[in-house]
Formats: C-alpha cells, structure tokens, sequence
C-alpha cells in the first residue's frame, strides 16, 4: 500500500517538473507592455517584414541596430511576426498591453470614470475608457498647453 503513494507521489513531482519549462517558455513568448508605455525588443539578423496582428493594441517601430520598440496603444493581446526576405517566420510574439499599475487611481461618479497619476501629487491622466466628458477636457488642456509651448508661450488662437 505504501508504494502506491511512493508512485503516485513520484508521477506527481514528475508531472509539475515537465510544466514548470513549459511555462516559462511560454512566458518568453510574451511582450508585457503597459498602455501608453514602450517596450525594447532586439530583433534577429536577416529581418524583412513585421506584421503586427492588431495595430489597434500594439504599434511598433524598427531603430537602427536592430532595436524594435513596442508601444501599448489599446487594452489587450496581439502578436507580432517578423519574417526574413524569404517568408519565413523569425520569431512570432504575442504582446500584451495591461493598464497602468500602482500610481494610478480610478475614480467612479456614477458611471462616470476619472483616471489621475498619482505620484505623489494626483493629476488627471487620460486614460482608455475614461468619460468621454473627462477625457475630452483633460486632452484639450493638455493640447493647447503643448501649442503655447511650442509657440513661444503666446496664447492659444479662440476656435471659430
């Protein structure tokens, strides 16, 4: 009777020691990347073409050096494909864009969603899925704060 559970104990270790390689294989196939942030990857010699599955969720833009830079545009999963000039696939990726972690908090007025950064003095922060009320004041101020300073600090021209 004891070796049945010496076996079964046995089958046990041996079974998670097989899943442990498969999921951190699984783990390198993933980009994490954090909405609105970028991620470096370092691309394989010989590269032709980049597909991106979903440009919706995830940008890209190839640097000298064979440096790829994968950008969180939209909340979840896509992959990226690179290809050599003959069609054949180098590496395939799946990318997943998360929102943003700690500094950040979430405000509910009704059904109403405010997003504010956090760090250490809160601030409004557009965010995916903030009202549109919100999110449409929060990226005017910020717009016409860019024009003034970019024109010198003159005031933004009324809009007709």
């Amino acid at each position: 009777m004891a070796w049945r559970y010496r076996r079964q104990a046995m089958a046990m270790m041996l079974l998670a020691a097989a899943l442990v390689p498969a999921e951190r294989a699984g783990a390198a196939d993933t980009i994490d990347v954090v909405l609105d942030q970028a991620k470096i990857v370092k691309l394989p010699d010989r590269v032709g073409t980049i597909v991106v599955g979903n440009p919706l969720i995830a940008d890209i833009s190839v640097q000298s050096g064979g440096m790829l830079v994968v950008t969180g545009k939209g909340y979840g999963r896509t992959n990226i494909i690179v290809l050599d000039r003959g069609g054949n696939v180098l590496v395939e990726k799946v990318v997943q864009v998360q929102g943003p972690g700690a500094d950040v908090v979430v405000v509910y007025r009704g059904s109403e969603r405010e997003s504010y950064s956090c760090a250490p003095k809160c601030e409004r922060r557009i965010t995916l899925g903030d009202a549109p009320a919100y999110f449409d004041a929060t990226l005017n101020q910020a717009g016409s704060r860019a024009g003034q300073a970019m024109g010198g600090g003159q005031a933004p021209q009324p809009q007709r």
